[in-house]
């Protein structure tokens, strides 16, 4: 029984350490040094430090506060200098050792400012060259080919999960600084009629909830467009809906949180949406298995068809179905037998009211918000796992 305790005290242990070895903070890493304060600021300021922080491997370019005045001097807006400090987050490890080992002296690696889709071609790439006398470059690819910075130190590293290391300069390049329009000033509906969604885009605008959609955007919005063809096969029942129910469909494909793929893809669990309202749930569960995603209403499941747009706090999706909530449409369920002496069937499964074909209380909980605010509820598989684990080797222990 004794070596049952050790082990079960193992156990925790690893388990515990398990959960933390992939965690980084790139704002505490870099608050330890004042000479990065500017470069950790605008970090937090554009978002770009919670991208850091979701990613398991990454290498960010830190630049000090002087290096900061060269762009900061330049008056331009923060969305331009999220896509400037976006091309010093690169998406491998780069430790420093590393750095000296490159094949053949110089490589290319993706910057954030590639992955996310913001930059054309291969301009958000960054060139690492190993030079003589043992000193580092680093460029943009496009520009030129120019090695504009160099390798001062290193900052922090944990091996393959996260490196930050100190450059001399700002890496930018014209398309980085090219004047960026802030999220609210992107016109929703505008996108969308240019990515295929015109139809959906009508839905908006016809129920009015494009205003909405639309002050929703500077907080955080993420929007499931179904496409042309799936809305166009569902025109006759929306005709058919009252128009609260129009609304609250179309309020129904927008979350007023911003959810990156790579955030939908970590975990599984019920999602409030822009139409969710007191007792209304409104709600639906995102499911992923490997590289796909789906969404489920207890109605309809819809696939994530791709990314049309990506520029935090706004992201659009495509889907391959027009959401149905079941507070409208009736849930899939095992349909009790019709009375044979009834010689008329309902025209179609819709409620005239958010209620009337809602399911029972038992069917879920609405999530509970202190703050009065809709959030998102994921729920993490390995979180789960690793709370199973460590119950099981406490029950162990008391045996």
């Amino acid at each position: 029984m004794a070596y049952l305790r050790r082990a079960a005290t193992a156990l925790i242990l690893i388990m515990q350490l398990f959960t933390l070895s992939n965690a980084h903070n790139i704002t505490k890493i870099l608050a330890k040094d004042p000479e990065f304060s500017t470069f950790n600021h605008y970090l937090s300021a554009t978002h770009l430090a919670d991208e850091i922080n979701r990613r398991q491997t990454i290498t960010v370019l830190a630049v000090d506060n002087s290096a900061m005045n060269s762009i900061l001097s330049k008056g331009y807006s923060l969305y331009t200098i999220r896509n400037i400090l976006s091309l010093h987050v690169l998406v491998d490890y780069f430790g420093a050792k590393k750095l000296h080992q490159i094949t053949d002296g110089s490589t290319s690696t993706a910057s954030m400012f590639q992955s996310t889709g913001s930059a054309t071609g291969t301009s958000g790439y960054v060139n690492i060259t190993d030079i003589k006398g043992g000193k580092v470059a680093f460029g943009v690819q496009e520009d030129d080919s120019r090695l504009t910075a160099h390798y001062v130190k290193s900052i922090f590293e944990k091996a393959y999960n996260i490196s930050v290391l100190h450059i001399s300069q700002v890496l930018t390049s014209p398309e980085a600084e090219a004047p960026t329009a802030s999220p609210s000033d992107l016109i929703l509906t505008t996108i969308l009629e240019k990515q295929g969604c015109k139809a959906f885009s009508d839905m908006l605008k016809s129920t009015g909830a494009d205003k909405t959609f639309q002050d929703t955007v500077d907080g955080g919005l993420t929007v499931f467009c179904p496409s042309d063809s799936a809305v166009g096969k569902f025109a006759p029942k929306f005709k058919a809906l009252s128009a609260a129910n129009k609304t609250a469909l179309v309020l129904y494909h927008g979350m007023p949180v911003y959810q990156s793929l790579q955030m939908l893809r970590s975990g599984n669990g019920a999602v409030n949406t822009l139409a969710t309202e007191g007792n209304n749930k409104f709600d639906f569960t995102v499911q992923n298995d490997g590289e796909d995603v789906t969404l489920e209403t207890d109605v309809v499941t819809a696939k994530i068809m791709g990314t049309l747009k990506d520029q935090e706090p706004l992201i659009i999706y495509k889907v391959d179905k027009v959401l149905l909530p079941r507070e409208i449409y009736k849930a899939v369920k095992a349909a009790a037998p019709a009375p044979k002496s009834s010689k008329h069937k309902p025209k179609n499964a819709e409620a005239d009211g958010p209620s009337a074909d809602a399911p029972g209380d038992d069917d879920g909980e609405v999530a509970d918000d202190k703050n009065g605010a809709i959030y998102v509820m994921m729920v993490s598989r390995s979180s789960v796992f690793v709370s199973a684990i460590v119950w099981l080797c406490f029950g162990v222990w008391l045996m």
